[in-house]
């Protein structure tokens, strides 16, 4: 038994397996390898992978790591994380050591008070100590609530407030946010830190611990794994729960998007404490099989980017629209990379950087579509053709139906999954949030709140957000169309568009702009960009006001329009209403 298991699993794909004593964790683990295996064998072939793919049936019991990861990095020593820093030197943890590594971590957080079910906040950057103690926590049972280093104050409070954490494990650059806090939010809280500090246990200590990790009881495959706060741009932070099988299990959906295989170098230049880097950073590349990469850097250079994906063997790459409107900066052409994959996440990429990456590299970028919900739902799958524009069709095991606000059946309309089918992807529910979980799973279907297209061959073009799409002189206006045409022009770094109230036409679409470096801010520049756009858009939908200004974030980058749409609703009459905002009928 435990060689056919060996030899089913090994499939010609390199995975290193030992078999005994492993075979407990084989037989737990099999309906999810399978299923990801006949993804890895189907990976340029989307009809059959389609058709084909069924979630795995993990049965009542699952751990990821006990019952996947450890068999897999068991005497494995390809290299499973790659961290290179700014000043040069690097990190490189096969998976065989990092496993061990994360068996100490996991003694090591036990000793010091985390139990199975309750939660811990997890801040830390790009550094070992994050993959260890996530994969430490999940051996636990312990529920994640991952941050970023970069909250303070409110939104920290926030945090601690709603995630209710036993322990924290963050670094020394957020030490000093979580000892600022009131200390009622955290008393009680366990606090380890990379380095230690005055009343922080230090996560060295983890060294220490033994390398061998026995779970207290075993893990249910639905009780919490993670909870996620989401990036807020609409409303504050939901907070989103996920279980032991629906981001581990679900993200095979985003390894098959992402076209990854076993032993590939991939790269997603993403941010530690949101999803994103879940997705992309830890479960869709363990779950492939290949190296996570990292590039620490303080300040983003395009060249000196480039020259790190290719000096370490980067083959597939991931990364936000902001960074690939840098690159093509660059003469991309002039860089010889051993690049197979090219994704963009995040946002909607815009046609025109697609089309100037595969002129340099022959190599198209595939966007794709997920949410915090979710793992990724929609994509450009490797080997399939890519309609300009769109963000691809639904991924294996991904149900997708477009419906009308009266929950029809539409080729235009919010996308949405049937329940019916529910995915393993799609999250539990929001956190003790019972009747926000029931409003966007209403009528059978779980609801995105994002407004698409579908054409005949089932692929799918972004309109907006359902909030932020609007009418103006009766036609509906879809807000990433416009800012999508506003960023080509070579004076715009950044754009933003919403309604703006006029008395002629109701709404007009207003453009909040950001100034590309050494662009001015004036009237000519304003003149410049309305010409522009109107060579290229329809004239129902044409930018009528243009303001020069900084644009409301979310501290994930993200742009609130909410704040933006804010500001117009209390504005009135046709004219200019400060210095830096020009109207197209002026000029």
């Amino acid at each position: 038994m435990e060689q056919h298991l060996a030899g089913r699993l090994n499939n010609d794909l390199r995975f290193l397996l030992v078999a005994a004593p492993l075979a407990r964790y084989l037989m737990s683990a099999s309906s999810f390898l399978d299923a990801r295996n006949f993804l890895l064998q189907n990976r340029t072939d989307y009809d059959a992978a389609v058709k084909g793919f069924e979630w795995p049936n993990v049965g009542p019991t699952f751990n990821w790591v006990n019952d996947y990861f450890d068999p897999m990095s068991a005497g494995n020593d390809n290299n499973a994380l790659h961290l290179v820093e700014e000043r040069g030197d690097a990190t490189i943890l096969t998976y065989a050591q990092l496993a061990e590594r994360s068996r100490r971590v996991a003694n090591f957080l036990v000793d010091n008070g985390a139990k199975r079910g309750e939660r811990i906040l997890v801040m830390l950057g790009n550094e070992t100590a994050l993959w260890e103690t996530m994969l430490a926590a999940i051996r636990i049972g312990a529920v994640v609530i991952p941050a970023t280093t970069l909250l303070a104050g409110a939104d920290l409070a926030d945090r601690f407030e709603r995630g209710g954490a036993s322990m924290v494990v963050t670094n020394q650059a957020a030490i000093g946010a979580v000892d600022a806090l009131d200390t009622a939010l955290t008393n009680g809280v366990t606090k380890v830190a990379v380095g230690g500090g005055n009343g922080w246990i230090d996560f060295a200590d983890a060294d220490r611990s033994p390398t061998e990790f026995v779970a207290a009881s075993a893990t249910a495959a639905d009780d919490p794994l993670l909870e996620y706060f989401t990036s807020g741009t609409t409303s504050k932070p939901k907070l989103v729960r996920h279980s032991h099988t629906s981001y581990p299990v679900g993200h095979l959906s985003t390894m098959y998007w992402l076209g990854l295989q076993p032993g590939d170098v991939h790269w997603t230049i993403s941010s530690p404490g949101w999803a994103k880097h879940a997705w992309s950073c830890f479960f869709a590349p363990f779950n492939a099989q290949a190296c996570v990469f990292i590039y620490n850097y303080t300040r983003f250079d395009a060249p000196t980017v480039l020259g790190v994906l290719i000096d370490n063997g980067v083959n597939t790459l991931c990364a936000p629209p902001t960074v690939w409107r840098f690159l093509i900066q660059e003469d991309l052409s002039q860089y010889r990379t051993a690049l197979r994959e090219l994704i963009s996440a995040g946002e909607p990429l815009n046609p025109e950087v697609i089309s100037q990456v595969e002129s340099a590299w022959g190599i198209q970028i595939r966007d794709g579509y997920g949410q915090t919900e979710t793992t990724a739902q929609v994509g450009n799958t490797p080997g399939q053709k890519l309609v300009p524009g769109s963000m691809g069709r639904p991924l294996p095991g991904y149900p997708i139906v477009l419906v009308d606000p009266d929950g029809n059946p539409a080729d235009e309309g919010e996308l949405s999954i049937d329940l019916s089918a529910r995915p393993t992807g799609l999250m539990e529910a929001y956190a003790d949030d019972a009747d926000l979980t029931a409003e966007v799973m209403r009528e059978g279907y779980y609801h995105t709140g994002d407004v698409v297209s579908q054409d005949e061959n089932g692929y799918i073009t972004y309109v907006g957000r359902a909030d932020d799409v609007f009418k103006a002189s009766g036609y509906r206006i879809s807000p990433f169309e416009l800012e999508s045409v506003l960023i080509e022009h070579p004076a715009v770094a950044e754009a933003a568009v919403v309604p703006s109230p006029d008395d002629l036409r109701g709404f007009v679409p207003k453009a909040y702009v950001i100034a590309a470096p050494g662009h001015a801010t004036n009237a000519e520049t304003a003149a410049s960009i309305f010409a522009f756009m109107r060579e290229r858009v329809s004239g129902y939908k044409l930018v009528r006001r243009l303001e020069f200004s900084d644009l409301p974030k979310t501290i994930s980058g993200k742009i609130r329009r909410v704040d933006l749409r804010g500001q117009e609703d209390g504005r009135e009459g046709a004219s200019a209403r400060n210095d830096s905002e020009f109207i197209e009928a002026d000029l």
